[in-house]
């Protein structure tokens, strides 16, 4: 199935954006290890936070998470450090082949019973839990935050805790941080204790009513809309927060280099409120940014800079390889049917000189099972009339409401 979408020239919409993803899946399994009854308030209704509930619920002896990276990672350590039985853990063919040998190396030295059934370092896992002694362990600080954040939740079940030493750069920090403040949040005692380490003590997780920001990742792609949009429009966002613990509420700031001005209804910390993006004046000649702190916003930055013809050179992007799919080869392969030729080096940095090719006449964008595929490309109908992604479904993956949003938004979408 594909979608056609035709966007309107102004935008006046209110949106209610889905709640956090990455806060759910933090805060449904530490909620787990805490023995709660009653689940945080505003969870996501994504896909991914889905397959969670139900693996916590049921606890099957095969549990598929399906294309939840997140699910993948914290239900491995959650499994292995409790007394829950031997489990199978799988997912998707493309989960099949996401890397996931850091995180059992790691357990395993800690104590952990995971066996590969498959291909080693990959997915599926065979999990025998029980209570690990913990204790110290060191882990590259260049991988993915999830691996780490995994074995942090894990840790204060441990029966002498755990003294984390992360080796060489730490990238993704912003989520590390979202990890250990919903940690204390529901009692645990953790700490950073230097530049690159951090201390768990063996406290056990305490039940606490919890309540989900909505999600600053998904706001992105409004941001993206309106600074394509005519200089009049006006998109109003609901549910987020001033100083917003989420890593991707850079999106406010980097926007306001492309033309994007945020205001905030309130600006009460930690109340979530709305937010009002408008147009304003700007000329950027050149943008350059590492996003090793908020990966998840490349391909929006990417789509933007080349829609509005902004060169760039953006870093930090060695962890897009392993995403749902190849996110640097899926993005320079979709760019170019609609005209634009960006090019990747060693380091992983995408770059974009200007560089044009001739689009397609009827460009369709394939998604790649990716869903910030889906949403970061279907902007770029403000450009290309008619503009078709293909597999739209995807979206569901961390913002099911998406394709309605549109609609609402006044963008022309026929399933084709």
């Amino acid at each position: 199935m594909q979608y056609e979408i035709t966007a309107p020239s102004r935008l006046n919409c209110t949106i209610n954006l889905p709640s956090s993803k990455s806060m759910s899946n933090r805060a449904l399994v530490i909620h787990a290890f805490s023995g709660g009854d009653k689940l945080p308030d505003n969870l996501s209704d994504c896909d991914d936070t889905e397959v969670i509930v139900r693996a916590l619920r049921d606890m099957p002896y095969t549990i598929d998470i399906k294309a939840a990276g997140t699910a993948m990672r914290f239900l491995t350590a959650y499994l292995a450090v409790t007394d829950s039985g031997e489990h199978v853990i799988t997912g998707t063919e493309r989960m099949k082949h996401r890397p996931i040998g850091t995180l059992v190396d790691a357990l395993r030295r800690l104590g952990a019973d995971i066996e590969y059934t498959s291909e080693e370092g990959f997915p599926p896992l065979r999990i025998r839990g029980h209570q690990l002694d913990g204790g110290w362990i060191e882990v590259p600080g260049n991988i993915s935050s999830q691996y780490i954040s995994a074995l942090l939740i894990a840790a204060p079940s441990m029966r002498n805790g755990m003294q984390l030493q992360l080796s060489g750069d730490v990238i993704s920090k912003p989520y590390i941080e979202l990890t250990l403040c919903t940690m204390r949040d529901f009692g645990a005692e953790v700490e950073w204790t230097g530049p690159s380490s951090i201390e768990v003590k063996p406290h056990p997780y305490h039940t606490t009513p919890y309540f989900i920001e909505n999600d600053w990742s998904a706001a992105s792609y409004w941001y993206e809309m309106l600074s394509l949009a005519d200089n009049e429009s006006e998109v109003r966002l609901t549910g987020l927060t001033d100083g917003s613990r989420q890593g991707d509420s850079m999106v406010r700031y980097l926007f306001s280099v492309l033309g994007v001005r945020t205001t905030f209804d309130s600006t009460e910390k930690g109340v979530p409120t709305t937010v009002t993006l408008r147009r304003h004046h700007i000329t950027l000649p050149r943008l350059e940014y590492s996003f090793i702190s908020q990966p998840d916003l490349a391909q929006t930055f990417v789509l933007t800079c080349v829609l509005k013809g902004i060169p760039f050179h953006f870093e930090g992007l060695s962890t897009l390889r392993i995403k749902e799919t190849d996110r640097i080869e899926a993005l320079k392969n979709e760019l170019l049917k609609i005209g634009f030729v960006v090019h990747s080096n060693a380091a992983n940095d995408l770059i974009w000189t200007g560089e044009r090719c001739q689009p397609d006449v009827h460009p369709v964008i394939h998604t790649y099972e990716d869903h910030r595929m889906a949403m970061a490309f279907a902007p770029a109908a403000h450009l290309f009339p008619g503009l078709r992604i293909d597999n739209p479904s995807v979206v569901t993956k961390s913002y099911p409401r998406y394709w309605d949003d549109l609609r609402l938004a006044g963008y022309q979408i026929e399933e084709r």
